[in-house]
């Protein structure tokens, strides 16, 4: 079985994301139900998306970039087409070649699903986003092998270290200060840093105390 990465992230009222703007013209929970690349003119991505509920677009958010395409009764599938270049939250995940699966909205936020081949183009994948999403947070991590259990598969963000901590944190790790025994001490790490022992132990307590927060809390 492969081993890829399956994640949700939540973004708050992304701009200029048609889904997202439906959900908050209407106050209906909004979602992705097709997609199609169209290659013709320099490419693009035509998308359609439905309403939760009996709630309709009128004249509130039908656009000339949003249309009316299909009804099913009480409701309807609504169309529209994103261009290639407007660096989307959609187009941010698939420049990574990681497929969007699933795009929903609800209550002025868009969720977007999508598959990741391991943590590491995960990690670049949440880092390009928050770049301009900041207030980004992944919402769910399911592993597809089959022994791992999802609730052991949490998302480190070493965004949330800063460069000083990363270097103190991998050069202590490199150096062997966190193996039983030591391999170095922390004089010898300070050393290599060209810092002090207490500014050390500042770096180091700071890092783990992010590291530990975020793995403690889920």
């Amino acid at each position: 079985m492969g081993e890829g990465i399956r994640a949700e992230v939540r973004i708050e009222s992304p701009d200029g994301c048609p889904v997202a703007g439906a959900t908050e013209a209407t106050g209906s929970a909004s979602y992705s139900v097709s997609k199609s690349v169209n290659p013709v003119d320099g490419g693009g991505v035509t998308e359609e998306f439905m309403l939760d509920d009996e709630a309709t677009l009128d004249d509130v958010a039908l656009t000339d970039e949003v249309t009316e395409v299909f009804a099913y009764g009480s409701k309807s599938a609504y169309r529209f087409q994103r261009e290639l270049g407007r660096f989307c939250p959609c187009e941010c995940i698939e420049r990574f070649d990681c497929p969007v699966v699933d795009v929903h909205a609800r209550e002025e936020s868009l969720f977007v699903t999508f598959h990741a081949p391991d943590m590491e183009t995960l990690q670049d994948v949440v880092g390009d986003l928050r770049g301009t999403y900041p207030s980004l947070d992944v919402q769910r991590l399911l592993r597809s092998e089959g022994d791992a259990s999802d609730e052991n598969l949490i998302f480190v963000d070493r965004g949330e270290l800063t460069a000083r901590q990363q270097e103190v944190l991998e050069t202590a790790h490199e150096m062997g200060y966190f193996e039983h025994p030591k391999r170095a001490n922390g004089g010898e790490v300070a050393d290599e840093l060209g810092i002090s022992r207490s500014t050390l132990s500042e770096h180091l307590s700071a890092a783990q105390s992010k590291l530990l927060g975020t793995i403690l809390a889920n």
